[in-house]
């Protein structure tokens, strides 16, 4: 679906295995139970997934990346196997599996950390970020401990690509925005090779299992949830069957316009550099000199009109003004930029000097 739907044409490059894929400690169900290990402690895959390698060697053959997912503590979210003092093994086995991608997600290991301080939520991070460095394969580090003790300072240090820096997102819009706009103050940690994660993308159908729905943001809601994460430079990861995206879902995944946006080798994470009442100005520097501003509409009622104006960005001059979304140059400014802006939504545009 990947290929087959053009997503891998516009950078999508990650399969990412989530929980579930193991054995469940203490279950009696024969297609997910005992053993959970075989006789050397090597970790065992549940029916679902009976030949891990031949799975990573068919996506890696569709020019594809894999990832997977396990926890640092007994059991995982869903109470199945995970790496409570096995983490060099599986960490070994991943490499072998041939993983490009781990999600360590802290859930059971409240169990065994004893206390929540700093130290305590650093620990298992630690552990299995060194152990990584020495698998001998590249595998992304992507730390899941919903921002406890400010991972976002720490992150990097324990070896880190990415880290969560919220609780779990869902599909409305004052999860999702509470989510976004929280992530201003964030902006010095991010860079090439370290991210804050503020969870994936709730476009298209969401929901879990078979109880799909589609989204409950309404598509101005959708373009201020892509832009937004794409100004924060956070990691895109698609939370929808990518086999049943509509038409509209697609256009919002693969404008290449503004996922460069998201993927500019600068690695700048936008900062907030206006909010007044329901109006926010968000601005990135670009790789090309150029400028990226998103300006939102918190407002939950009305349209509003905007003025970005340049002496807010420290510009001078003439600037050629492109809307990312629309795809279309807005024409010459020199002092400032106003548009109407939709309720709930966004005006991305990009500056460039003349």
């Amino acid at each position: 679906a990947m290929v087959n739907s053009g997503l891998i044409n516009h950078g999508w490059s990650y399969i990412n295995i989530d929980d579930c894929w193991m054995r469940k400690p203490g279950s009696n169900d024969p297609v997910i139970g005992e053993p959970v290990r075989d006789e050397n402690g090597r970790i065992l895959c549940n029916d679902k997934f009976p030949d891990m390698k031949a799975l990573t060697d068919y996506i890696h053959d569709l020019g594809l990346k894999t990832g997977i997912y396990i926890g640092p503590g007994p059991t995982t979210c869903q109470s199945y196997e995970a790496s409570w003092q096995h983490e060099l093994l599986d960490a070994q086995q991943f490499a072998e599996w041939g993983f490009d991608y781990l999600k360590y997600d802290w859930c059971g290991y409240s169990q065994v950390s004893g206390n929540q301080t700093q130290q305590d939520l650093q620990r298992p991070y630690i552990l299995m970020g060194n152990i990584l460095k020495d698998v001998g394969r590249d595998i992304v580090y992507s730390l899941c401990q919903y921002g406890w003790g400010e991972v976002w300072t720490w992150g990097e240090e324990v070896g880190g690509n990415c880290w969560r820096t919220t609780g779990d997102i869902n599909d409305s819009w004052s999860s999702m925005a509470r989510i976004g706009f929280e992530q201003a103050q964030l902006h010095s940690y991010a860079g090439p090779g370290h991210w804050n994660d503020p969870d994936m993308l709730v476009v298209g159908k969401v929901g879990w299992g078979p109880n799909l729905h589609d989204s409950n943001l309404t598509p101005d809601e959708q373009y201020t949830h892509i832009s937004l994460w794409c100004l924060l430079s956070s990691p895109l990861l698609i939370g929808c069957p990518i086999e049943q995206l509509d038409d509209f879902t697609k256009s919002l995944l693969t404008n290449d316009e503004v996922l460069d946006v998201n993927q500019d080798p600068l690695g700048q994470q936008a900062r907030r550099i206006s909010r007044q009442n329901d109006i926010q100005i968000w601005s990135k520097d670009m790789a090309d000199g150029s400028i990226v501003t998103g300006l939102f509409n918190l407002n939950d009622y009305k349209p509003q009109e905007v003025t970005l104006s340049w002496d807010l960005l420290e510009l001078e001059g003439h600037y050629r003004v492109r809307d990312l979304w629309r795809q279309k140059d807005m024409g010459d400014y020199e002092k400032a930029y106003t548009v109407q802006v939709p309720s709930h939504g966004v005006i991305l545009i990009q500056l460039f000097k003349n």
